[in-house]
């Protein structure tokens, strides 16, 4: 029972993030005036991926018997988990870590560069790229807490009979 309520709170907590992330990148790309990087673009689909996952995710750590089969839950939290690191390592790359307030800067970043508001844009992909670290670290602890409920919910134990076929002793004829 405490594994289901720590993995529920997990699921809120990817939730949370997913759900912050989705809607700065998605401020960031209704803003843009000439279109987003492909940075800016994964992003947003490593958010939507998310949110469309845990529509998955959060009944079937309710209850491992919804989840089809336990090995589903490994691999989405896998998946989100690679796709969260590769877009924050991604994003945190091109925003190159410089000060918002510099304006030589937004001017030539790609990722803060193609909004009027070249700031409010660098401030947005800044917490937006902390979100995602949060976020993957929530899907990292839940690969750990999947893959616990899929062996607890496989029976592992060796048969205590014989085996199949084998002879029996003498203290059996």
């Amino acid at each position: 029972m405490a594994m289901n309520a720590i993995q529920l709170g997990l699921r809120l907590w990817e939730f949370l993030w997913t759900l912050l992330v989705m809607a700065l990148i998605g401020n960031m790309i209704a803003d843009s005036f000439s279109g987003n990087p492909a940075t800016v673009n994964y992003a947003m689909f490593v958010s939507a991926f998310s949110m469309f996952t845990l529509f998955y995710l959060v009944p079937a750590s309710i209850n491992i018997d919804w989840a089809i089969h336990p090995i589903f839950m490994i691999v989405l939290d896998t998946l989100n988990a690679i796709f969260f690191l590769t877009a924050g390592i991604a994003l945190a790359a091109k925003l190159e870590a410089h000060s918002c307030s510099n304006n030589d800067y937004t001017l030539n970043n790609e990722i803060t560069n193609g909004s009027v508001h070249r700031e409010k844009r660098c401030r947005e992909a800044q917490a937006s790229t902390a979100f995602l670290w949060l976020a993957w670290a929530g899907y990292t602890a839940s690969i750990a807490l999947s893959s616990l409920a899929a062996r607890r919910s496989v029976n592992l134990r060796p048969r205590t009979g014989p085996a199949r076929g084998a002879r029996p002793s003498m203290a059996q004829v």
